[in-house]
């Protein structure tokens, strides 16, 4: 039996397996990169070795320095996790060579599985039915739009939608440059794009004696840059389709067992039809050869710990013939440091806090109703610019999908997030969508109901400005636990009638100007003429809006605030008193929305530039960045190369905007 397993990976999935391994009295190793000395991963295991640099190609994707390191570590097997070398088939040849024990399936089935291209064929030889594969330079108008895949690898990178023949090559280059830094593998394909598809998938378990389970399916249908964002199980379209089950466990277990498969995997599809129709058709898309991001719901529905299934069946142990019943209805979302209304862009910084309301579980199966959170960050973790941006995944477990969906919102909705701008907000929106609720979820999610409608904040802008009354007053409560001088009085006390008290707080909509008195007859808030004081503390404030108490959690980091309430969470920045010269940029100035190295340039000072032309190209967070140009006019400085590292508002160019004819 395994003794010591070393996680090749990060973040939460590490967390997530040395969780299983302590609870079955397995020794845990972490290998970590410089980036991650110390994420909570590495603090966790028993032993952590570290892997020299940052960027995955010099750490996590070194598979001789993570043998290197679990030899060091006496670790008896490796565990890959998902992403970096998980699919990797020589680095799992290179396990078994080094006399460790892999967990995961053969190296062959690896193989057979890591072309896209040529696991299509293998699998409708094997009766699997699949789209057709078209090549990259014999696409046509007639066969627009096509999607541009990875052929290794998967996550969204590599992958690009393209309705223009023109735009083709262009996006074809930036497929395999993605491809390439994601996998180091730049070859790409192209087959028809179904832009309302639903994404269905079946989870596999396969011993070396011959049993292969289907364990379930899962819909992961809304996604965002084709990288999954909601899932759940099971599926509402297949739950809706008579017989649509059966037929794709059958053809899950045709693919697992015509590549001999061994331990966890999952056989992807893509459907056609929606709920309230017959529809029901499928295609195969790619299997992939490890444990999947979303394995939680699978686990919720049907009771199994599948990392405690996997490290079984790689000890050798045999299935039972009949894999498990599948009972209520589980749904994950993703946690992402993003700004969905920001074109996704990415964030990095610090995690302040991450606090779910109630009891919650920690990476174990749900086996009562409730909420589970699997993160790869704690309190004061900071989120860098070199992995990927997902912070957390919630998952819910409850009876039926309703009842899974909202409690899932509400958790999402109370949540203390503070630090960086995530997609909660955008999550908590779909949730609560009634297309949602009605299973009605496809691929093309947010463009159909719009993504400017599903990222709006929680938080109306009514409760933006009773929050920003509740951070003065919590201001103005903490100012007086500090002051060493006359602490019994009231802040802003004076002896005579005095101006107002003012605070000035950026939220969504802008600038939030406070003005208030606390008089000996109670609080006095411009423009808040039925809102009463009732109690207020640095932490904590108490006020009665309308004959309705309400409270408000209070935090303060710096000049980042942030208030949480049943009214919504809301995000503010205290404004300084004075501005300080320094921070004053040139008007035209595009600045770096993320950290990022600079990859591409695409024009040169003096050039005439026209608005939404790209000019610069940022890789950050494993995906690419475009920089457009705002609007039309002269650059008239540059400030980056290839090459350049940048920080977040860093100067990357200045535009000098076009006069508009008759100015002089």
């Amino acid at each position: 039996m395994i003794q010591s397993v070393l996680v090749a990976n990060r973040g939460e999935i590490a967390r997530r397996i040395f969780a299983t391994c302590r609870r079955a009295g397995i020794g845990t190793v972490a290998v970590f990169s410089d980036a991650d000395a110390l994420s909570p991963h590495v603090t966790e295991a028993d032993a952590a070795v570290r892997l020299p640099g940052n960027s995955p190609a010099d750490t996590y994707l070194r598979g001789d320095l993570v043998i290197e390191a679990a030899l060091l570590a006496g670790a008896d097997a490796i565990h890959p996790g998902y992403g970096f070398l998980s699919e990797n088939a020589e680095f799992a040849r290179a396990v078994h060579d080094a006399g460790l024990t892999w967990i995961g399936p053969p190296a062959p089935a690896i193989e057979m599985m890591g072309s896209k291209v040529e696991s299509k064929k293998l699998m409708a030889a094997a009766g699997v039915p699949v789209l057709a594969e078209l090549d990259p330079d014999a696409v046509t108008a007639a066969d627009l739009p096509v999607l541009v895949k990875a052929s290794a690898g998967g996550g969204g990178r590599g992958m690009r939608v393209v309705r223009e023949l023109a735009d083709l090559p262009e996006q074809l280059e930036g497929a395999r440059r993605e491809a390439q830094s994601a996998f180091g593998d730049p070859t790409v394909f192209c087959e028809r794009y179904l832009e309302t598809g639903r994404h269905i998938e079946v989870q596999v378990m396969a011993d070396r004696h011959g049993t292969v389970w289907a364990v379930g399916e899962r819909e992961c249908s809304i996604q965002r840059r084709h990288q999954k964002v909601v899932e759940e199980a099971p599926s509402p379209l297949v739950e809706a389709v008579p017989g649509m089950r059966e037929r794709l466990f059958e053809a899950a277990q045709l693919a697992a067992q015509a590549i001999d498969y061994e331990g966890a995997g999952t056989v992807e599809f893509l459907a056609t039809g929606r709920a309230d129709t017959d529809g029901g058709d499928f295609f195969f898309l790619e299997m992939n050869t490890r444990l999947q991001v979303e394995h939680p719901v699978t686990e919720c529905t049907t009771g199994l710990d599948l990392v405690d299934l996997q490290l079984q069946v790689a000890s050798g142990l045999a299935l039972d013939a009949d894999s498990p019943a599948v009972s209520g209805h589980s749904i994950e979302v993703r946690l992402y440091a993003e700004d969905p209304a920001q074109n996704w862009q990415p964030q990095s910084g610090q995690v302040h806090r991450l606090a779910l309301p109630g009891s919650t579980v920690e990476f174990d199966v749900l086996r009562a109703p409730g909420i589970r959170l699997d993160s790869g960050v704690v309190d004061g973790s900071t989120v860098g610019v070199h992995y990927d941006p997902m912070l957390a995944k919630v998952i819910s477990f409850a009876p039926t999908r309703t009842q899974a969906a909202t409690r899932l919102a509400t958790a999402l909705g109370r949540a203390q997030i503070h630090g960086l701008c995530t997609n909660r907000d955008l999550l908590v929106n779909v949730l609560r969508h009634p297309a949602f609720l009605a299973g009605d979820t496809d691929t093309a999610f947010f463009d159909t109901h719009g993504l400017d409608v599903l990222a709006q904040p929680l938080a109306s802008a009514d409760t933006e400005r009773l929050s920003a009354l509740a951070a003065a007053l919590a201001d103005a409560a903490h100012n007086r636990d500090v002051a060493t001088v006359n602490t019994s009085l009231p802040s802003g006390w004076r002896n005579l009638a005095s101006a107002p008290q003012c605070k000035t707080f950026t939220g969504t909509g802008g600038d939030l100007e406070i003005r208030y008195l606390l008089t000996r007859y109670g609080l006095k808030a411009e423009g808040f003429g039925d809102v009463s004081l009732v109690s207020a503390t640095a932490r904590h404030v108490a006020l009665d809006v309308a004959g309705l108490r309400r409270s408000f959690e209070v935090s303060r980091y710096g000049d980042d605030v942030f208030v949480d309430s049943a009214l919504g969470p809301v995000s503010l920045h205290a404004a300084p008193r004075f501005t300080d010269p320094s921070a004053v940029v040139a008007e035209g100035s595009l600045l770096a929305p993320m950290p990022g190295s600079v990859i591409r340039v695409g024009a040169e000072v003096g050039d005439a530039v026209t608005a939404g032309q790209p000019i610069v190209w940022l890789e950050a967070m494993k995906m690419e960045h475009t920089i457009k140009v705002p609007a039309s006019g002269v650059l008239t400085e540059l400030s980056v190369t290839v090459g350049t590292q940048v920080d977040v508002g860093t100067v990357l160019a200045v535009v000098e905007a076009a006069q508009a004819e008759g100015e002089s």
